[in-house]
């Protein structure tokens, strides 16, 4: 059996009631030593919840003068775990409104304390208890993940996290003081190579999770924002690189008109343009839009790998359909449009290979446990 005592558990609450005497009662139940409570700016009304568990001598109480939100609540418990506990091996993140059973929380401890990896706790969202707008976001949320970060998770939102030390030390460096910084965190394991698994708990959800300090527009916001901040940035580059290839374009055919036959004042300019303006796509996507580490000759060898069959699928399949459609030429409309729809499939697929291929970290495995 795995020892307990070599995990804190970090438990971050706001305005809390009951329910927080509930949670800490079965952490302790369950074997559980070390408890780093924190008040985020609860009223005063609610403080007596945090005296409460402060009596217990395996609680340590730190505190907020104001809401400063759950990422800096996680925060403050987590650099005060690296500064005072320095012979733990990790800690588990739990929520304070008794929605993680103290065996599932011990279960995420210890499976983390056996494999040393991250251990997200994950629900199963495809049970008839869980109220409608929990499980079409989180299938929203894991689809936007998967597509737009690379990242399989069945729970995006879980607060239920076992870290081992040497990953919190990282973890804790990462940006954002509410909602957002617990998605941060799994952007922070995907750009940095970090491996996780995931453990399935139980599904609870106490008066349809109405006492959740969730914010459903600011805070999905805040958090949609960052997992398709990757793709907004590479959205701007092809366009910045589709200017600068277009303008390229006019300036060599300017230049070489007088000096090049009808034949190559064609293909000179489209060619050069076209290599320079993939070249100027490349370390844009490489340095700002991914930021990819890997080796930069490995990385172009595949971008360019990848950038000669998308240019034959896209004249393949546009023409492919004119024909297979029949459309003629007159067809303005409908070519444009097939074309447009074309060109859009083959930006996302782009999009995507470049993200798991072309930059992707290939030194660390990163595959999800169940």
């Amino acid at each position: 059996m795995s020892d307990l005592s070599r995990v804190s558990v970090v438990l971050p609450s706001l305005d809390p009631d009951e329910k927080l005497t509930a949670v800490i009662d079965g952490l302790l139940t369950y074997g559980f030593t070390d408890i780093i409570l924190i008040n985020d700016g609860s009223k005063p009304e609610n403080l007596h919840y945090f005296e409460d568990a402060a009596r217990h001598p395996e609680v340590h109480l730190l505190h907020h003068e104001i809401n400063r939100g759950k990422g800096a609540a996680l925060k403050t418990a987590f650099t005060w775990f690296l500064k005072n506990r320095p012979d733990a091996a990790g800690v588990v993140t739990v929520d304070g409104d008794n929605q993680h059973h103290p065996e599932d929380t011990r279960a995420c401890a210890a499976h983390m304390l056996d494999t040393g990896r991250i251990t997200l706790g994950v629900r199963d969202f495809s049970l008839p208890e869980v109220p409608a707008r929990s499980r079409s976001g989180n299938r929203i949320t894991s689809w936007v993940f998967k597509i737009f970060v690379g990242m399989t998770i069945s729970d995006t939102q879980t607060g239920l996290r076992a870290i081992p030390r040497d990953d919190l030390e990282l973890l804790n460096t990462v940006a954002g003081d509410r909602f957002e910084y617990e998605t941060n965190m799994l952007l922070a394991m995907k750009d940095n190579g970090i491996p996780f698994d995931e453990v399935k708990i139980r599904t609870v959800y106490i008066e349809e999770n109405k006492s959740s300090h969730f914010r459903p527009v600011r805070d999905s916001w805040r958090i949609y924002k960052l997992v398709l901040a990757h793709f907004f940035r590479y959205t701007f580059s092809s366009l910045v690189s589709s200017a600068v290839e277009e303008a390229l374009f006019l300036l060599l055919t300017w230049q070489l008109g007088g000096v090049l036959s009808d034949l190559l004042l064609t293909a000179v300019p489209v060619t050069v343009s076209r290599l320079l303006s993939s070249l100027l796509n490349f370390f844009i996507n490489q340095k700002l839009v991914f930021r990819s580490r890997e080796s930069t000759s490995t990385s172009m060898f595949r971008y360019f790998l990848l950038v000669i069959p998308m240019l034959l699928l896209q004249i393949g399949l546009s023409h492919g359909l004119y024909l297979l459609l029949r459309i003629g030429e007159a067809q303005v409309f409908l070519r444009g449009l097939i074309y447009a729809i074309v060109m859009i499939c083959l930006f996302v697929f782009s999009f995507i290979a470049q993200q798991r291929w072309v930059f992707a970290k290939h030194n660390t495995k990163n595959e999800v446990s169940k």
